[in-house]
């Protein structure tokens, strides 16, 4: 397949037809296309074929059935270039030997046996998404042999199956729990090591107060909780409370703290002139603006917006539709229009080419969404505050919709709904009569569907 180098997108013109007296284009000696050829030999493309053979075929010269998808996609690859310049680093090309030969087993085990780093990373990603790798959870991976070590590196024997307890059998079983056989994100794997650095605090400290749970009391936590160099107090509470539930510690009080409505200043006329800006400013990416109008209107964190995939998004009978909760929300006309861009504009990844990816927002690794981290710092490039902007979204949604509504439609759990509802002060007695008494539309971008829900 030669590549496109002008005319327009339903009529593509291919190099030798845009510069057709070109000396450099001349057939491919072992293809036969007209290439654009430098030097003598054969093109980028039948390089890259053989190139892939000399790496995944064993000793007798043929290639792994379970390696011949990964063959296939780089070999039809649109980018030859890209995909040369990524095999031709050194770790790359040593994995892929080592596969090919049966040197290193075609195992997840396997590839955790190399050094920690992106390189390794992004060959795992272009391995599963050619499923010759099962697709796994890495951030759970990464959070239990973070566990692991932190376990290992404790410095008494007691300390050390308080903390295998912790974290097994309630910080990692509850994060499983919780995800419902999702991948867990970042923002989660945060939290995790957070809640287990606080209790090595803890211990630590008893330890060198010659204290442990079960002899420490409530003046000897007080003191802790108040000294200078006091650390992940709040987490440091999930623990304390943990313990007492399992009986190791007694006679201790960690209250939790009540949330009482949002802490940061909210600005709602800034949030609406944010969201005219992504409305209307097309010197901005499409992908950034929907992404930013996804939380300004209808408050979703960077972790919800970048697990969206193009099934999210429906359109039947010229109306669109996104599943950010049980219940489809039909969406606005500007944002409907970003929505069928980004459906239809997403690139495929550089090394694998056509490699379909069912990401809403494709991430650099093949076959992965950008990560909620990078989601983020794109949003705060926009200058959008996500936290306030988010608070400030929830705040104004809850005053004009029942908590109910807010769940099934946003997909938040229904008792942070409950909350939001009641930090609004929202009355919702007589919320179904003064629906029906409505006449014009409601500016809440949620109001169709949620009139259409109460009928």
């Amino acid at each position: 397949m030669r590549g496109i180098h002008s005319g327009t997108a339903d009529a593509p013109v291919c190099g030798p037809c845009t510069t057709p007296d070109a000396e450099l284009w001349r057939p491919c000696p072992t293809c036969g296309q007209a290439e654009r050829l430098h030097a003598p030999g054969p093109c980028l493309r039948c390089t890259l074929k053989q190139r892939l053979h000399e790496l995944l075929a064993d000793d007798t010269g043929s290639i792994n059935p379970k390696l011949q998808s990964l063959h296939d996609a780089l070999a039809d690859t649109e980018r030859a270039g890209t995909a040369m310049r990524w095999l031709s680093k050194g770790i790359v090309s040593t994995i892929l030997s080592d596969l090919g030969s049966g040197r290193r087993p075609l195992t997840h085990e396997a590839l955790d046996e190399l050094p920690e780093g992106k390189v390794v990373e992004h060959v795992r990603s272009v391995l599963v998404a050619t499923e010759v790798l099962p697709r796994r959870d890495e951030q759970m991976v990464r959070l239990e042999r973070h566990v692991k070590d932190l376990i290992a590196s404790h410095a008494t024997t007691e300390g050390r199956k308080i903390l295998h307890r912790y974290a097994t059998w309630h910080l990692l079983r509850r994060l499983r729990r919780r995800s419902r056989g999702k991948e867990i994100t970042h923002y989660q794997l945060t939290g995790a090591r957070q809640h287990l650095r606080a209790a090595v605090h803890l211990l630590d400290w008893l330890e060198e107060q010659t204290l442990t749970l079960s002899t420490c009391r409530q003046a000897d936590l007080e003191r802790w909780m108040t000294s200078d160099d006091v650390r992940h107090r709040r987490e440091a509470g999930h623990f304390v409370r943990w313990a007492l539930s399992q009986k190791i510690a007694r006679d201790l009080s960690f209250p939790a703290e009540r949330w009482n409505g949002p802490s940061q200043a909210m600005d709602d006329e800034a949030r609406w002139n944010t969201a005219r800006r992504l409305l209307h400013d097309d010197t901005l990416k499409p992908e950034d603006r929907l992404a930013g109008l996804l939380l300004l209107l209808y408050a979703q964190w960077p972790a919800a917006i970048s697990r969206l995939t193009v099934g999210h998004i429906e359109e039947t009978d010229g109306a669109v539709r996104i599943h950010l909760g049980a219940v489809p929300v039909e969406l606005p006309a500007p944002v409907a229009d970003l929505a069928r861009q980004q459906v239809a504009a997403r690139r495929s990844h550089a090394v694998l080419g056509r490699t379909e990816s069912p990401w809403l927002f494709p991430g650099g690794q093949p076959g992965r969404p950008i990560s909620a981290w990078a989601m983020g710092e794109r949003l705060r490039k926009l200058g959008i505050r996500l936290a306030e902007a988010r608070s400030t979204t929830l705040f104004q949604l809850a005053t004009e919709l029942p908590a109910a509504v807010l769940a099934r439609t946003l997909g938040i759990d229904i008792t942070v709904a409950v909350k939001w509802q009641r930090a609004a002060a929202g009355d919702w007695a007589a919320y179904a009569a003064e629906i029906s008494r409505r006449s014009a539309p409601l500016t809440n971008p949620l109001a169709h569907d949620t009139e259409q829900g109460t009928r």
